[in-house]
Formats: structure tokens, sequence, C-alpha cells
């Protein structure tokens, strides 16, 4: 397709709640060609800058992130303050690196962008359309327990430290249920890549 008839593809957020597999789900729009981006791997990049573990270490003595998760999901003042050191200079990569997304094919969206907590943080205005992914709670207790060996009262205490998954839903522009076999959340992106179309 000639360059004057191609055009910025739309931005899509892509958010839901911890443990619902909001990873799984990039990677399957990855699988059909969508250029994604995880707010994930950039909070990981800028942990690691200088500057910021100089002020993660002030606030908490520590730059293990596993001692630091324990700390703020039982001190919200600490989360907050974490919160304050990451998420400007997260927001600020994520726009520089949809700002460098080439032109692409009109009938894709042009990106996916992971964000953990889109709507905690109030970027709505950032993306054209937002999917959220969900699944029951016990079934996100039951993965985050298992994934970062914690106990399920722990897991339950993050799970609610998020905007409640309600909430979260009737925001949303498209809803993806990840609760069980994959191969019908699967059938569920595709019917969202073909609304997109």
């Amino acid at each position: 397709m000639d360059r004057k008839n191609r055009k910025k593809g739309i931005v899509l957020g892509l958010t839901g709640g911890i443990s619902t597999g909001k990873t799984s789900v990039l990677n399957e729009f990855k699988k059909h060609g969508i250029k994604t981006i995880s707010c994930d791997e950039i909070s990981k990049k800028i942990y690691k800058w200088t500057n910021v573990q100089k002020r993660i270490k002030k606030l908490f003595r520590t730059l293990n992130r596993k001692k630091i998760a324990e700390i703020i999901f039982s001190d919200i003042k600490k989360r907050k303050l974490l919160e304050k050191i990451l998420h400007p200079e997260i927001i600020k990569e994520l726009k520089k690196q949809i700002k460098l997304l080439p032109t692409s094919n009109f009938r894709l969206p042009a990106v996916i962008v992971d964000v953990p907590l889109l709507f905690e943080v109030d970027i709505s205005e950032m993306f054209e359309k937002i999917i959220v992914v969900y699944c029951p709670e016990n079934i996100q207790i039951r993965r985050l327990a298992n994934r970062d060996k914690i106990s399920d009262a722990d897991a339950k205490k993050r799970i609610r430290s998020q905007m409640p998954m309600s909430e979260k839903i009737n925001r949303a522009d498209y809803v993806v249920n990840n609760s069980g076999n994959f191969a019908d959340t699967k059938k569920e992106i595709k019917k969202i890549l073909d609304k997109l179309s």
C-alpha cells in the first residue's frame, strides 16, 4: 500500500487486574502482527537508572523488588511515594515510544500498550480504545499466590489494592475473559481484531 494511503493506526490500552493474564493476551495480539509495548518492561528498565535507584534506596533502604513489594502492599503511603518516583518516568518513556511508531496498515491498531494501572494513574486519554482482561477473584488469588509464592491472604490484599475489577470493566471498550481455556481467550481476541478491522 502507498504511503499516502497509509496512516497511523489507533493506540489501544490493555489493562486488567493483577494476575488476570494480561501478558498472555498481549503476546497473542503480538502473534497477529500488532506492535506491543509493555509498561512492566519500561518500569524494569527505569528501575535500573542510577538516579531512580538512589531515590528508591533512600525510601526503602533496599533495592530488592520482593522486599519492596511486601512493604508497599502493607503501607499505602510508601506505595504512593514509590509511584511518585516511577510513574512520571514510565509515562514519559511510553509517550516517547508511541511517538516513534512507524506508519502502520490502517486496518490494524498501530500499537497495544499493556498498562497495569491505566485507570489508577488516569491516563485513559492516551488511548483511543481500552481493553480490560479479567478473571474471577478466586482465580486471580490462586494465580498470584502460585506466581509470587505468597499466601492467599497476601494475594487478596494485593488484588484489593487496585481499582475493583467491576469498575474497570464498566470503563472498558472491549473485555477479554481470561478465566480458563486459553483457546476461548484467543477467540475473544480474534473478535476484537475483527471489529477493529
